[in-house]
């Protein structure tokens, strides 16, 4: 009898890739992936460090759990992710309602400790070895069949920007073999996918060597767009120091790498990019900004900005509004910073919280003002769309435009995975609502 498996996903796109391949690897001992989390085998929590109170969240999902299967068989509790990559023994300690503490480098070794659980061992495993990780991965089939999948090409980050905790819970950076992401997204292919996004903490920084042959995510992105198969490439996130001139070139040779760059500046202040050791000043972003921009019109860029961050004045703040003049940032994030353990910002001394709450509300006013114009800006318009789905209880479709915004129209299951032609009668902040237009382009 096959046993069932949920897995909670906090976070980022590489942790849902993750937890994609989890259940690719797990199917091999038995288990299948279940929609139902309140009758299963295994409870995996795949988790995120970057916000605040993370592990508190995870222990408040635990105590959920605990009520979910209260008088019943309880289930193989895990606890997979950044969280447990930073904090491991210590939550592995602090609840024994938890079997499994697993870091994100580790994953490989799931089925192993899975097995080993019905010995009732605890089990904490926070090696960090992406080499065996991506090797394992590149021996299991990726069964994504979505239309839009991602596909991990870069893992960690030597950035070491003082207030992140990447570079202690994903490792130092490292770049899967070219041919290994090649296999991976000729499979995703055969599985019916039509846009990929390549992933990476710094995926632009993708280098790999073969002999005296060098690739970057630029040979990628030329080798996807050959793909008749594939109509869109995405790529996120990267980081300002790594848009080398190969891949700001893709912009214009392209034919399918969409025009939308999100590229986090964190702040407009030299002196707060300088604090948080960001490795680039705004000058250098205005460049990447100009030559992408002088290539390819049409790109739209959207960013992260980190608000309140210790030793910020009301100049550095004035400073990241005045960058908001030269650039039209759309679908951008922004949070009051908090302090992550183990980061050399941890224990600075936090702007008052009040100042920073009020600067937040802001910047994200200008911020939802962008893409509540880029949006309006559209309405009466015909954009393509990449139909991704069928909303669930609705009898409406579910697709993206090029700038990754989102599109509900209504329309017959069969246009999924083709893109279509959709004229725009409305929109708001966050999506544009539409008709489909006669003449529809085939997948």
């Amino acid at each position: 009898m096959k046993k069932k498996v949920f897995i909670k996903t906090f976070g980022c796109q590489m942790n849902e890739y993750d937890s994609n391949r989890i259940y690719d690897s797990i199917s091999k001992i038995g288990y299948h992936k279940s929609e139902d989390q309140n009758n299963v085998d295994c409870y995996i929590l795949n988790t995120c460090h970057i916000r605040d109170k993370a592990k508190e969240k995870v222990f408040h999902e635990i105590g959920r759990v605990k009520e979910i299967y209260r008088g019943k068989n309880k289930p193989i509790m895990v606890v997979a992710g950044c969280v447990a990559q930073a904090e491991n023994q210590e939550v592995l300690n602090r609840d024994p309602y938890i079997d499994i503490v697993i870091g994100p480098q580790s994953y490989h070794k799931m089925n192993d400790l899975l097995e080993s659980n019905i010995f009732k061992k605890k089990i904490e495993e926070t090696e960090f070895d992406s080499v065996s990780k991506f090797k394992y991965y590149d021996e299991i089939e990726n069964k994504n069949n979505n239309i839009s999948a991602y596909l991990t090409i870069q893992e960690g980050c030597d950035k070491f920007c003082h207030f992140c905790v990447v570079p202690y819970t994903r490792g130092p950076e490292y770049s899967r073999p070219f041919y290994q992401v090649i296999n991976e997204a000729e499979q995703l292919v055969k599985n019916g996918v039509k846009e990929i996004t390549l992933l990476g903490q710094n995926v632009n920084a993708y280098y790999f060597k073969d002999n005296t042959k060098e690739y970057r995510i630029s040979d990628l992105i030329k080798y996807l767009d050959k793909i008749k198969e594939i109509k869109r490439i995405r790529y996120t996130t990267s980081h300002p120091k790594d848009m080398t001139d190969d891949l700001i070139e893709c912009y214009e040779s392209s034919r399918k790498l969409m025009p939308f760059v999100h590229l986090p500046i964190q702040s407009g202040s030299d002196r707060i990019l300088h604090l948080m050791n960001r490795k680039h000043k705004v000058e250098d972003y205005l460049n990447v900004y100009f030559k992408i921009k002088k290539l390819n019109p049409e790109v739209e860029f959207s960013s992260d900005f980190i608000i309140g961050y210790p030793g910020e004045t009301e100049k550095d703040f004035s400073d990241t509004l005045k960058l908001l003049e030269k650039i039209r940032f759309v679908n951008s994030f922004s949070f009051v910073f908090s302090p992550r353990p183990g980061t050399k910002a941890a224990n600075l001394k936090m702007v008052d919280s009040e100042v920073a709450k009020k600067r937040l509300i802001t910047i994200q006013k200008k911020l939802f003002n962008n893409q509540i114009e880029l949006n309006k800006s559209m309405e009466n318009q015909k954009i393509e769309v990449l139909i991704e789905n069928k909303l669930s209880g609705q009898n409406k479709l579910f697709g993206r435009n090029k700038y990754l915004s989102s599109v509900i129209l209504e329309g017959s299951e069969s246009l999924i995975g083709n893109l279509v032609d959709v004229k725009i009668t409305s929109s708001n902040q966050k999506t544009l609502f539409g008709i489909i237009e006669k003449n529809m382009k085939a997948a």
